[in-house]
């Protein structure tokens, strides 16, 4: 059995609840990746100048599906930017800004942005996923492209806020549970799984050929796209319910775990 890519969600499953990874563990394993002749790809809900910053060493050489597909990136090299039109980013901006209780960020290729009058201790956190991040007085008039909004949303509203998007704007967007508090609106049929296959046309890569990574909502289409789709283990049911195979805990170096049995062909992979 012949692995040509792997592909990895950041929060939750490459990286540890501390939001970090063993990183002198995984360039070893990206060496003999190459040697094998196998694509790495970071396929992530977060920005893409968030996105590159875990990997300083690699990250003109490898692969981003970032804004859960909104952008992908190839060795430094733009391969798909989904769009807003100007209506709809308009439409959907509106209607989110009459939700009480959530905060949104607009996600653009430029930068991302959010209102000025939300509270410190969310700037703070949204700093922290969006290194290019912009305080605004509304969302009017901007000069950029934009591939999805970012919800700051309590753990218990979640299914409500959901629903309530789904109704008023599913023909436009569709609302995604990231994790941790957080919904993603995506472009429909604009997620991490049509980025792998845009990227697996450019290599030649088949189906059969992918192992992926996940643990949310956002990573359902691409766990069930790739041959061997593993869901952490600490994923929700649901999640592992999609997916064929199951990985250790994000806190154990799951991940890593796995791609040691990619690399010396042990099973499933031999």
């Amino acid at each position: 059995m012949s692995i040509k890519l792997i592909a990895v969600d950041m929060d939750g499953t490459f990286l540890s609840d501390s939001k970090q990874y063993n990183r002198e563990r995984f360039l070893q394993q990206y060496a003999q990746m190459k040697e094998q002749g196998i694509r790495f790809v970071v396929a992530s809900g977060n920005q893409y100048y968030q996105l590159i910053s875990f990997f300083p060493e690699i990250a003109h050489e490898i692969a981003f599906v970032a804004e859960n597909g909104g952008w992908v990136v190839n060795a430094g090299e733009d391969v798909f930017n989904g769009e807003l039109t100007q209506s709809h980013f308009a439409t959907v901006s509106r209607y989110l800004c009459t939700l009480p209780g959530i905060e949104v960020i607009a996600c653009g290729k430029n930068s991302a942005y959010t209102l000025k009058h939300y509270g410190d201790a969310f700037h703070e956190i949204a700093a922290k996923y969006y290194h290019r991040l912009e305080k605004v007085k509304n969302f009017d008039n901007f000069n950029d492209i934009f591939f999805k909004f970012g919800l700051n949303v309590s753990d218990e509203e979640i299914p409500r806020i959901q629903a309530l998007i789904h109704d008023e704007l599913g023909d436009i967007m569709v609302p995604v549970h990231t994790g941790n508090g957080s919904i993603d609106l995506i472009i429909p049929g604009v997620h991490k799984a049509n980025g792998l296959r845009l990227l697996q046309a450019l290599w030649g890569i088949e189906d059969h050929e992918v192992v992926s990574f996940g643990d949310s909502g956002n990573d359902v289409e691409m766990l069930k796209q790739a041959g061997f789709g593993f869901a952490m283990a600490n994923a929700g049911d649901h999640i592992k319910a999609v997916a064929r195979f199951e990985a250790p805990h994000n806190n154990e170096e799951g991940v890593l775990q796995v791609i040691d049995k990619v690399l010396k062909r042990e099973a499933p992979f031999n």
